[in-house]
């Protein structure tokens, strides 16, 4: 059986833009693949006055060299702007790699460092496993910020919930909290008025009545961020998957975020990693066995 060899980035680029992103400023590193030598190091502001700096910098550093691989850190929080602001100017982008602490544990730590850090270990990655960014654009982008503010939408809705079932089972406000309250329990709560009451009573209704109130609107939010998936999902890559068994808008919206764009599953393995249900071998001894390795939405 023939093995053929894979090309790793220090074959197939020239050079390689290390970024270590923060909030305020960003700070890149330039190495020559060919030797590893760190050609410059520079901080520019997280800005996108600062980020047209930084791409001019790497240009002249890098001779223009258009198969120059930028290696960025969060392209999808403090990086995203910058990987997307890369990418349209035509250059390949990666995550940064995943660095190991106990590598570094003694020699020091900075900014400078990290970015460094993170160019270095991406020149032996084999080129068809680095970590392609997702796609921060058009209906993809719209889809990924409605499935983040319905997650926190649903953990407002659940806190509040519970919340109101704490009030009404410790004070004896006049319904019947043995079982988890029902919508219309709910809704009944949130119809309250103020009665002539102890006041410690009349507190803990006003606060019921707040949180029933709170925890109706959050449902009429739900079914508006529900129907604007719906309605984007289906004009999506994505809108076969409504035709299949088990799937609505809520869950096609979350798989089409995951996936990406073509080219990010690039294999059956990379999928199984994508769903959090790939096997790593954790044997030892005489016991062999195999875990499942939960890093749902990366590859």
């Amino acid at each position: 059986m023939t093995v053929t060899a894979q090309p790793i980035v220090a074959h197939c680029h020239p050079f390689v833009v290390g970024v270590d992103t923060h909030a305020r400023n960003h700070v890149y590193a330039i190495i020559d693949s060919s030797n590893g030598a760190l050609l410059d190091t520079q901080s520019f502001p997280a800005t996108s006055a600062g980020i047209s700096r930084a791409t001019s910098w790497a240009a002249r550093r890098t001779q223009g060299a258009a198969d120059t691989l930028w290696v960025i850190e969060g392209t999808a929080t403090y990086g995203g702007i910058l990987a997307g602001t890369v990418a349209a100017h035509g250059f390949p982008v990666t995550e940064a790699p995943r660095m190991s602490k106990k590598q570094n544990r003694g020699v020091g730590k900075s900014d400078a460092l990290d970015a460094h850090r993170m160019a270095m270990a991406s020149l032996p990655l084999q080129v068809n496993k680095l970590r392609h960014p997702r796609l921060h654009e058009g209906i993809r982008q719209g889809l990924r910020i409605l499935v983040t503010a319905r997650s926190s939408m649903a953990k407002d809705r659940t806190r509040s919930v519970n919340a109101l079932n704490a009030v009404v089972r410790s004070n004896e406000l006049g319904i019947d909290a043995r079982k988890k309250l029902t919508g219309s329990q709910i809704a009944e709560i949130s119809r309250w008025r103020e009665r002539e009451e102890e006041l410690s009573l009349r507190i803990a209704r006003a606060e019921a009545v707040r949180l029933a109130k709170h925890v109706l609107d959050l449902d009429q939010q739900l079914a508006a961020n529900e129907q604007q998936l719906d309605e984007l999902v289906k004009a999506s890559e994505a809108a076969p998957l409504l035709h299949e068994t088990g799937f609505k808008a809520i869950t096609a919206a979350k798989c089409f975020v995951a996936w990406s764009h073509e080219g990010r599953v690039r294999d059956e393995a990379a999928f199984a990693c994508l769903a959090g249900v790939n096997p790593i071998p954790a044997s030892s001894g005489n016991t062999i066995r195999e875990l499942v390795k939960f890093l749902r939405h990366e590859l």
